[in-house]
């Protein structure tokens, strides 16, 4: 079985995140980058999966700058066989259509039986990534699993529900995606960091892929302006003068608020 693993590089989710005021980017020179937690996850999934099923092969796959490469092999250190990273500066700012594109002819031209990821990124939270692909590999999928379990043919797993927990499975090849409920990764031990620099490691670009980014046929969104988040403004104090139940009512009217 192939499993291909989507990893993002995003900046630390413990520091300072920006916008670039011109751009309309995450201003990733503001913080450390790594690999998104989420993708992590996703990853320890299929590498405790590889564990315990000899022959299975698990590769990362990520859609980052040229820059990105050492926190990609990261995903190799942790114990992934091989990784794929498609970098084109064509894609700078790219859309979920474009990404998602790119990213399933990568999954494509690689081959797969399962493709992991997470449910959403804590940078574009981009959560509709994983049925895009599933759309486009034209293969079914399973979203928001808090849990997940592969066999031979077939994927299967829960996630919660309004009601309750909903129970789905899917025959492979798939794409599934998960949450924060799954157990998290492991850390790369030194024979993992060493044997990381061994392992192959492909360079991808659009044109290997077949992908144009100014394709006018595609419907790609716009963004039309940027504009940083205000300052966080005093909230409304009401003195209990006798009177406080009315003026609390008349803030929740004014407001829409009741």
């Amino acid at each position: 079985m192939k499993i291909v693993v989507l990893v993002k590089e995003v900046p630390d989710t413990y520091g300072d995140r920006k916008l670039n005021l011109e751009t309309g980017l995450a201003d990733r020179e503001a913080s450390e980058a790594v690999i998104d937690e989420i993708g992590e996850r996703s990853l320890e999934l299929a590498l405790t999966y590889a564990d315990a099923h000899e022959g299975t092969e698990v590769a990362v796959l990520s859609l980052a700058p040229e820059g990105a490469t050492a926190t990609i092999r990261k995903g190799l250190a942790m114990g992934a066989g091989s990784a794929i990273h498609v970098s084109d500066e064509a894609l700078r700012g790219a859309d979920l259509g474009l990404t998602a594109e790119t990213l399933a002819a990568a999954i494509r031209r690689a081959g797969f039986d399962l493709v992991i990821t997470g449910n959403v990124s804590t940078d574009g939270s981009g959560g509709m990534i994983p049925a895009m692909l599933a759309e486009l590999l034209d293969v079914p999928h399973a979203t928001g699993l808090s849990s997940v379990e592969i066999s031979d043919g077939a994927v299967s797993g829960t996630r919660p529900v309004e009601s309750g927990v909903q129970k789905v499975s899917a025959n492979l090849p798939a794409v599934i995606s998960i949450t924060e409920a799954l157990p998290g990764a492991r850390f790369p031990n030194f024979k993992g960091i060493m044997a990381a620099k061994k392992k192959p490691l492909e360079v991808l670009t659009l044109a290997d892929l077949g992908i144009t980014a100014d394709n006018p046929e595609a419907a790609h969104s716009i963004m039309l302006t940027i504009a940083e988040k205000p300052p966080h403004a005093a909230g409304v104090k009401i003195i209990d003068e006798g009177d406080a139940g009315e003026k609390l009512a008349d803030f929740l009217v004014e407001n829409r608020l009741a």
